[in-house]
């Protein structure tokens, strides 16, 4: 038989290199080591600078104690900082554990307890956060501050600023390359459905040909100018980093996403591609003439979050951007679908036009499929654009799997499938549209907000008998937390009170921005009903207009 033979053919180093994003920065340094790679304020990086800088910082952190498998935290806005923290971490071997900024510090300090960091590479504008986790985390963790003129300031809590740790590491480092593509990446924590953070683990593979795809989907040439508004805590920034350094791109970064910051990095820097929430969208067309440059080009955009209104897609083409709606998770390293262009399309109007644009689409080129499926039995849906399921997926763009929790990872895999928890339709044309969520996460200006989590707070004030938590549409934000609070006999509380107790123990996104006193319908066995509760908070804002 043949097999045999072809069997026999083994695995070399000349024939066999473990994928890993790593070696986009080695051909890119090594060809383009003059060009621009970093544009933020007035520090500028070539691709040579950032080459080196990350391999000094590699060095830094294993001098450190960091070896393979060992978690990094960064806790950063988009800054120069945390982008060579995408390379430099794996290259002494590390797990890159980015940390949302916008957090509270229970949860700030259980992600770096749950994650097991050693090092926190931390911006001092968020120290007073920072040292109150610290606090709360029993064991020690070396603390490296970012110091940045152009932030805000605040107080240092290490021994050692970033820059003192990259001056100290060797310029010829030799990388801690991954011996299996399998090997952890990063580490990205989701408050998911639950309210408690899950840490989704990604691998070399995964990041690799999440780039390559990518690429190939939304149809990226070499050599672009992409504004980083994404936040490089989500999903590792959908893979940007990476994705731009495999095309020897600029990489223009700015600390504080405003339409004014936007404008100005696209007519001052050239910027051709960005990626963003809806809200960044929304917030460019509602610039105010004085917030917004004139360019000469179109820009690139691609979005993904809550599903983006019709009417904000409508609105943006004039002013010079063209829109691609993709779809992901955490867990799926970000977008794995998009609403690819269809040229029958082009002759709708403007109205129908931004609808099909709103649509998340079919799977990207580094998926392997992406199916809408019965729940319970996985058989597929028809593609009649009515019948609803769960939107499913698997290939090498989804997470390895739940850190430290292989309950949940199982239950997540289920069946061969990943699982997003997301009710969808699908069309006739293989095109997915999402129609509810089968899971009570709110996502709010691209931040998932987890309704049990917020429900469990409520709980926690002495008035509240019962509390029901839902998405109420937004203009600017996609959706914001609606709360329905039923009060205990002989209790009173306001609207203000309520939303001081919960800003007080939760993150400013994750606060009740409208609540609503009054019984709270429910089932014969106390189950509070939620869809009825959804219809409540529509209607109260559409009355609101």
């Amino acid at each position: 038989m043949s097999a045999e033979h072809y069997d026999a053919l083994a695995k070399t180093q000349a024939n066999y290199v473990p994928l890993t994003p790593l070696s986009f920065l080695t051909r890119t340094v090594d060809l383009y080591p003059s060009q621009d790679a970093l544009i933020y304020g007035d520090r500028r990086y070539t691709w040579g600078d950032v080459g080196e800088r990350t391999t000094r910082l590699a060095s830094g952190l294993c001098a450190l104690g960091i070896d393979v498998g060992d978690t990094v935290s960064v806790m950063c806005p988009n800054t120069p900082e945390l982008f060579e923290a995408h390379f430099g971490v794996a290259m002494a071997g590390g797990v890159l554990n980015a940390i949302n900024t916008r957090l509270d510090v229970d949860t700030v300090a259980y992600i770096l307890d749950h994650s097991d960091a050693k090092v926190l590479l931390t911006d001092t504008a968020f120290s007073q956060t920072v040292q109150a986790a610290l606090a709360r985390v029993d064991r020690n963790i070396t603390v490296i501050d970012i110091v940045d003129p152009a932030g805000p300031g605040g107080e240092r809590l290490g021994q050692r600023t970033y820059e003192e740790l990259v001056a100290s590491g060797d310029p010829n480092f030799d990388w801690q390359m991954p011996a299996d593509e399998w090997q952890a990446h990063s580490l990205n924590y989701t408050s998911g459905s639950t309210g408690v953070p899950k840490g989704v683990v990604y691998h070399h593979r995964g990041s690799y040909l999440m780039s390559m795809g990518t690429v190939t989907g939304w149809g990226l040439p070499n050599r672009p100018t992409y504004l980083y508004t994404v936040p490089m805590f989500h999903c590792n920034g959908w893979g940007h980093a990476w994705t731009m350094t495999l095309l020897a791109g600029t990489v223009v970064c700015i600390r504080d996403i405003t339409a004014t910051a936007v404008f100005d990095a696209i007519a001052d820097n050239g910027v051709t591609h960005f990626g963003g929430a809806p809200i960044i969208l929304a917030m460019l067309v509602n610039a105010t003439e004085d917030e917004r440059r004139a360019f000469d080009h179109t820009v690139q955009a691609m979005t993904a979050g809550a599903p983006p209104p019709a009417a904000i897609l409508k609105a943006i083409e004039p002013l010079g951007f063209n829109v691609m709606q993709v779809y992901g998770l955490t867990e799926t390293y970000g977008h794995v679908s998009q609403c690819e262009w269809r040229d029958e399309w082009h002759d709708l109007d403007d109205d129908a036009r931004a609808d099909k644009k709103s649509w998340q689409g079919v799977t990207m080129p580094m998926n392997e499929q992406l199916a809408i499926l019965d729940s319970e039995t996985l058989e597929m849906v028809p593609r009649d654009g009515e019948t609803q399921g769960e939107i499913m997926m698997r290939g090498n763009t989804v997470m390895k799997g739940y850190y430290k929790d292989p309950e949940t990872t199982a239950q997540a895999f289920a069946g061969g499938w990943f699982h997003s928890g997301d009710g969808a339709v699908w069309h006739e044309n293989g095109y997915v549209q999402i129609k509810d969520r089968l899971k009570d996460v709110i996502i709010s200006g691209g931040e998932n907000v987890s309704s049990v989590e917020v429900e469990n707070t409520l709980y926690k004030h002495p008035a509240v008998l019962a509390a029901g938590v839902v998405a109420r549409p937004h203009e600017k934000w996609g959706e914001v937390p609606m709360a329905f609070i039923e009060l205990k006999a002989g209790h009173d509380a306001t609207a203000e009170e309520i939303m001081s107790f919960c800003r007080a123990h939760l993150a400013g996104f994750k606060t009740p921005k409208v609540i609503e006193f009054g019984e709270l319908p429910k089932t014969s066995t106390g189950k509070i009903q939620k869809f009825l509760l959804r219809e409540q908070a529509r209607e109260s804002a559409a009355a609101d207009g």
